[in-house]
């Protein structure tokens, strides 16, 4: 995986995340990958899970949300991504995320792991 590989995919699942349904996300995740949506987290296990996961999360493609994310850094399958996303409607929200994405042979993501901050934590805490 190089920058250009990780920036790809961020797009691909920023795509995946405003499209109905939870089809897009067997180009994104290998069948048994994991995803954590925090560190402290037990992991979502497996694209069936990972599906139940994202429609319970999300409001379907209407859900009103800005995105912007950086390719931090590539060592390897191993990559880092900063994202900042702005949540419009009755209840605004902003948060800032890392994401620890490790990649398959193939281009698809085996573990994905979120480490958000939303401004009331910026002391971490």
């Amino acid at each position: 995986m190089d920058r250009h590989d990780v920036r790809r995919w961020v797009d691909a699942y920023e795509q995946a995340w405003r499209a109905a349904g939870t089809s897009g996300l067997a180009g994104l995740f290998t069948q048994d990958a994991t995803y954590r949506a925090s560190p402290w987290t037990p992991p979502v296990e497996g694209i069936e899970a990972i599906s139940e996961f994202w429609e319970a999360e999300r409001e379907g493609p209407e859900e009103d949300f800005t995105m912007a994310s950086e390719v931090v850094a590539v060592d390897g399958d191993t990559a880092v991504v900063a994202a900042q996303v702005e949540y419009g409607g009755p209840e605004p929200a902003r948060w800032r995320d890392l994401w620890v994405l490790r990649f398959a042979v193939g281009g698809r993501c085996r573990a994905f792991e979120e480490w958000p901050f939303a401004p009331e934590h910026r002391d971490g805490h």
